[in-house]
C-alpha cells in the first residue's frame, strides 16, 4: 500500500508538470498572435511604400 507522504509527493509533482504545461501552451499562444501582428504589420508597411511615393525622385530630377 502506498503511504500518504509518496501520494501527496506524487500528487504535488503531478500538479506542477500540468502547471508547466498550461504556462507552455499560453506562451506558444502569445508568440503566434504576436508573429502574425508582426508579419501583418511589415506586409502593410510595404503595401503603404509602394504606394505612397516618397519624394526620392523629384530629388533626382532637380540635381
Amino acid at each position: 500500500m502506498i503511504s500518504a507522504s509518496r501520494l501527496l509527493i506524487l500528487l504535488a509533482l503531478v500538479l506542477s508538470v500540468s502547471g508547466c504545461a498550461v504556462y507552455t501552451v499560453a506562451d506558444t499562444a502569445v508568440t503566434v498572435v504576436a508573429t502574425g501582428v508582426k508579419v501583418t504589420a511589415k506586409a502593410v508597411g510595404a503595401v503603404a511604400d509602394a504606394v505612397i511615393p516618397d519624394g526620392d525622385e523629384d530629388k533626382e530630377e532637380q540635381d
